[in-house]
């Protein structure tokens, strides 16, 4: 692909990523109240279903993706229940200085935190947006083939990688200073109700 078309996806996507919405807003919270343990695998899982939705872009699956509407309806929903779950773990979750183990419970192996990210983005209207709406105006796709794919593909995980990165130091950082048990607490109640808010968000897009 041109380098100049590359270029302008790598930009846009960047400030469309780095823009907080229900994906950063649940990664930061998760961080927020539940320690960096974990958070790989949830932002794994959000950086395939941004491969999956750009798959459909490139390869003009749009209306494919609309005949498969309860399947990712069913996803979306699986999703959304996840994170009303971990909600609800971290509402109730002991004021533990320093809590962030680095042994899983059993309900958040990596299997189930992979998933979680994953149904997230693949529910997110933001992401949708992006790669069904937007991508078109920016990269030709009908000239798009399979190194062109390869190569927005290494473009998304580049961006994500430091999006995500980015916000997740920045969080484990905020998470750090604050240790009092008080502020613990509030830490996860704060962080449980944004993950609230996040599944809220998407159910009713």
């Amino acid at each position: 692909m041109e380098p100049a078309s590359l270029l302008v996806f790598a930009g846009t996507l960047l400030v469309a990523v780095a823009i907080p919405g229900p994906g950063i807003a649940a990664l930061v919270a998760r961080v927020l109240g539940r320690g960096i343990a974990g958070a790989a695998a949830f932002t794994l899982g959000m950086w395939l279903g941004d491969l999956v939705w750009l798959a459909f872009a490139v390869g003009g699956l749009a209306v494919l993706a609309q005949s498969f509407h309860l399947l990712f309806l069913a996803v979306k929903w699986a999703g959304i229940g996840y994170l009303l779950w971990i909600a609800w773990k971290m509402w109730h979750a002991p004021a533990v200085i320093g809590g962030g183990s680095t042994v899983l419970p059993r309900t958040e192996r990596t299997p189930t935190l992979l998933f979680a990210g994953f149904s997230l983005t693949m529910g997110n209207p933001k992401v949708m947006v992006f790669y069904l709406a937007l991508l078109p105006s920016l990269v030709d796709l009908g000239a798009v083939d399979l190194l062109g794919y390869a190569e927005l593909a290494a473009i998304v995980t580049c961006v994500l990688a430091v999006v995500f990165s980015g916000y997740m130091l920045l969080a484990s950082w905020a998470r750090a200073l604050l240790t009092a048990p008080h502020r613990v607490r509030a830490i996860n109640r704060g962080s449980a109700l944004a993950i609230c808010g996040t599944a809220g968000w998407v159910a009713t897009r």
